[in-house]
């Protein structure tokens, strides 16, 4: 998947199809590779997704334009039958993702990814494998993580 996002993130006329939205991240929805699936999305200066994870699926992303940085953490978490969790210390990593950069995870990643310009748009594209059963939303305040939210495919296409 990572080599998937990476040729589709170095496709110059697929990254200028995307409408761009001052206001909101904007998406579209590729064909990924072996029954996985893809979008491309523009980031807004200013604009992140606050911490999530994407439940059994892995995935891979890359940002094609401008620069994203990823919190994430080191740390695997119960899978369900949680609300509030105490992480703990040294848990915490920080990446910049300029164009050209990504990275592949695995199942159960918790991270937020954010485009911390205050000028300049981004843009990156993602694949998940299975497609997306649902997303985990989360709060963090200092070591306490909560679950907030799950998310089903119907509420983001």
């Amino acid at each position: 998947m990572l080599d998937f996002v990476r040729r589709a993130a170095a496709d110059t006329e697929l990254i200028a199809s995307l409408p761009l939205d001052p206001e909101g991240r904007t998406w579209i929805r590729l064909d990924g590779p072996g029954g996985s699936e893809a979008w491309l999305i523009g980031w807004p200066p200013g604009t992140g997704t606050g911490w999530h994870d994407h439940a059994d699926s892995i995935g891979a992303f890359v940002t094609a334009a401008g620069e994203l940085a990823e919190s994430s953490l080191a740390a695997r978490l119960p899978t369900d039958g949680w609300q509030t969790l105490e992480l703990t210390e040294g848990v915490d990593r920080e990446r910049r993702l300029p164009a050209g950069r990504g990275r592949a995870f695995g199942r159960h990643h918790v991270h937020e990814v954010r485009n911390e310009s205050a000028a300049v748009h981004a843009v990156s594209v993602h694949a998940y494998h299975p497609p997306l059963p649902r997303i985990r939303r989360y709060s963090r305040s200092g070591q306490t993580l909560r679950l907030e939210q799950v998310e089903r495919p119907e509420d983001w296409q």
